[in-house]
């Protein structure tokens, strides 16, 4: 039987590997269909896609229906941005640039309640529109919600292992792309990145936190390092970049089986 989809949380502490990719495309048809295929999960990304509220809304609830877990890469820190992507029923939250301790403490008191300070509703999605009452809204949510930063700037490096014993930060997202362009690296293979990718590794073996990584691709070779380094939870590209990659293919094939004739 498929896991239900608060299960994630628990999931992902468990070290059970977990298949997702970004979502893009602000559209209800993406979630569904990769959801329907059994991806664990699906992150609707703030940061870098065209989302408003309404959009990210409307997407959650695909994933409600399509029975996978649904993140949120929200764009900043900014405590409203991760109420409105809970109350309105994400299994998580996923925090850009998180590069101090102090940023930690204030990203999870911004998502839990006790021990925190977020805003209490249960009137949206996340409380049953009023169905769960007060304290059971309060235990359920603390409960079932993902707080993941990204580790992804020079800074954060330094201060890794301060950021990895806050408690309440639930796993790591390692941020190659941003470390890349930050170290002037080559490509997100490069030495510099490497090591600054088994320095995040070290630190959260150390304390305990689960790790997450994107991978463009299905690359053999890049999984397999990824994994030995505790990496358990994957982001492999994204709505577009599969809709791209399984199209160019398409393209490619249809232009060699039509040459010549």
């Amino acid at each position: 039987m498929r896991p239900e989809p608060i299960s994630f949380r628990r999931r992902l502490a468990a070290g059970e590997p977990l298949l997702g990719t970004f979502i893009k495309t602000p559209t209800v048809h993406t979630t569904e269909i990769i959801g329907s295929l059994g991806f664990d999960f699906v992150v609707i990304d703030q940061e870098h896609a065209p989302f408003n509220r309404v959009a990210t809304d409307l997407i959650l609830l695909a994933a409600r229906a399509a029975g996978t877990a649904a993140l949120v890469r929200v764009p900043s820190h900014a405590p409203e941005l991760l109420l409105a992507a809970l109350d309105d029923g994400a299994q998580g939250i996923v925090v850009p640039h998180v590069a101090s301790a102090d940023d930690a403490r204030a990203i999870v008191a911004a998502a839990r309640y006790r021990g925190g300070r977020r805003g209490f509703s249960n009137s949206p999605r996340a409380g049953g529109y009023g169905r769960a009452g007060v304290w059971e809204h309060v235990d359920a949510s603390d409960s079932a919600t993902a707080v993941i930063a990204m580790i992804e700037d020079p800074e954060a490096l330094d201060r890794v292992d301060e950021i990895a014993a806050v408690d309440g930060i639930d796993a790591f997202f390692i941020g190659r792309g941003d470390l890349t362009v930050a170290l002037q690296a080559d490509s997100v293979d490069a030495p510099p990145v490497r090591a600054a990718v088994e320095r995040i590794a070290s630190a959260a073996r150390a304390h305990r936190k689960p790790l997450c990584a994107h991978a463009g691709r299905l690359d053999t070779a890049e999984l397999r390092w990824l994994r030995r380094l505790g990496v358990s939870c994957f982001v492999i590209a994204s709505d577009q970049g599969l809709l791209r990659h399984a199209a160019l293919d398409v393209e490619t094939r249809f232009r060699e089986l039509t040459s010549g004739t």
